[in-house]
């Protein structure tokens, strides 16, 4: 993907976030990995509506600035962790989708194996990240246990934490946490949250792992990679 490229996906899916509802005001963040110490970002105090390719700017590991007028959010630490945490990850995005980010604030997990596909592309559990005060050392710490495993987080009284290796998948995490979190509601509304059998949990994680996702699985596509 040239840098262009890179710029047009990004604020096409800044925008995709507001339309969607699921920012407002200046929240929510995206970056992507350009290269090994550069990373594109959109900037702090603009609305995701109003995001534009000008308004971008580049920052290297360290959050400092290389390039743009903009200045970067305050967030950004929490994005480079998940980018050296995370070597196949290229794309980070934070949002405040209303009925995942309403259960966090309840402290109520979000639970995939309601259904089986979603345990297939988020496996077993989605966390439920303990509150940290943004920008302290333990806003960072909390989410690093949940990292190896998992591709989307809910963070308590926060919202939602999705990567992947492009924009498009690290967006596409975050529409299904939310269709959950709406589905899971209404269930608890009926009064029974039920999840299948353990035994297809099983088998859609082992389709997890032979599609390439989570830990176990980007383990075995790195070992058939290397093999002759």
């Amino acid at each position: 993907m040239t840098r262009r490229q890179a710029e047009d996906v990004l604020c096409d899916y800044s925008q995709r976030l507001h339309a969607r509802g699921w920012v407002a005001n200046h929240d929510g963040n995206l970056t992507f990995k350009l290269e090994a110490d550069r990373f594109l970002a959109t900037p702090t105090g603009v609305s995701k509506a109003a995001v534009t390719r000008e308004r971008l700017i580049v920052v290297d590991g360290q959050g400092r600035r290389v390039s743009g007028s903009e200045k970067p959010f305050g967030e950004l630490e929490l994005h480079l962790f998940v980018y050296r945490q995370r070597p196949d990850v290229r794309a980070v995005i934070h949002a405040h989708p209303p009925t995942a980010t309403g259960l966090a604030v309840a402290g109520v997990e979000i639970r995939p194996a309601m259904l089986a596909e979603p345990v297939v592309s988020l496996g077993r559990s989605i966390p439920l990240v303990p509150y940290a005060r943004p920008k302290s050392p333990e806003f960072t710490l909390a989410l690093g246990p949940h990292l190896a495993e998992s591709d989307a987080v809910v963070l308590e009284n926060h919202g939602v934490l999705t990567c992947g290796p492009d924009v498009e998948l690290a967006y596409l995490r975050m529409e299904l946490v939310e269709h959950l979190a709406r589905i899971q509601l209404v269930a608890q509304q009926a009064r029974a949250v039920r999840e299948i059998p353990d035994a297809d949990v099983e088998a859609m994680l082992e389709a997890r792992r032979k599609a390439g996702l989570g830990a176990a699985g980007r383990a075995a596509t790195a070992r058939s990679t290397r093999s002759p």
